[in-house]
């Protein structure tokens, strides 16, 4: 496990793919939250509450939750490429026991979509803290309360990264992959909840527990606008933290458990 673990981590330092991420992460991270904040929530159409409330300072750091796509993304590359450049059958000739292969995989991506993550938060961070005073805007947050709204996306995009993982191990065709993980993200659970009945399950869906564990409820207070309901009531932070490591460790087992039992071609 040891080997096929630092093969892994060599296999990442040997490409480019996620220096071009660590890259965008700053962009994201520093950039859109760095212009955001200089220009001021208040002065958006429509406006949003102003950074010196705490509403204000949540939405901000929250929007980071928006960018999830892009380790989920990372993380199915991880798994289809092997699969797309004809690598995974030497890969298996390798490391017969493909548990240990996926296994490897997920330790080494998870550790890559928490670098990316503590990359965009810290970006973010110094972004956000540096807008606010050139301002002289006091935050409606304490800091060390800030700090803790941009540790929580960074656990997110850990999160994200393993699903990816085992999306690409389940769904072997790029393509088809990215289009489901990305698709899900931004399209899936807007329709689901658009049924009657399913917005209850909503806190309990991947995306709710990503708001609860966020704080960033956009997705959850637009449906309940468009369809005239009540508001949905979330998870607590931690209870949503848990219940989206339990989806990664869920479909970390099943992307563990199918792919041996699959012919390589």
């Amino acid at each position: 496990m040891n080997a096929l673990i630092k093969a892994e981590f060599r296999r990442l330092a040997a490409t480019r793919l996620w220096l071009w991420a660590l890259l965008a992460a700053v962009v994201l991270g520093g950039g859109m939250v760095g212009a955001m904040t200089l220009i001021g929530p208040e002065n958006f159409d429509p406006p949003a509450p102003g950074l010196d409330t705490e509403d204000g300072v949540r939405s901000l750091l929250g929007m980071l939750s928006f960018t999830v796509f892009l380790p989920a993304a990372l993380g199915t590359l991880a798994m289809t490429g092997e699969y797309r450049h004809r690598t995974v059958t030497y890969t298996f000739l390798h490391a017969p026991r493909r548990r240990q292969v996926l296994t490897a995989k997920l330790v080494a991506y998870g550790v890559a979509g928490l670098v990316y993550g503590l990359v965009l938060s810290g970006t973010a961070g110094a972004a956000f803290f540096g807008g606010v005073a050139a301002r002289g805007v006091t935050p409606g947050t304490a800091t060390g309360e800030a700090l803790m709204l941009l540790l929580r996306p960074a656990l997110a995009m850990a999160v994200y990264t393993l699903l990816g993982v085992a999306a690409g191990a389940l769904i072997r065709h790029q393509v088809a992959a990215l289009a489901v993980v990305v698709g899900y993200l931004y399209a899936g659970e807007f329709l689901l909840m658009m049924i009657p009945g399913v917005k209850l399950l909503y806190p309990l869906l991947p995306g709710g527990a990503t708001a609860s564990l966020t704080g960033f409820d956009y997705a959850a207070d637009t449906v309940a606008a468009e369809l005239a309901t009540g508001p949905v009531q979330l998870l607590s932070p931690v209870g949503g933290g848990l219940l989206l490591t339990g989806y990664a460790l869920a479909a970390a087992f099943v992307a563990v458990l199918v792919p041996m039992r699959r012919d390589v071609y």
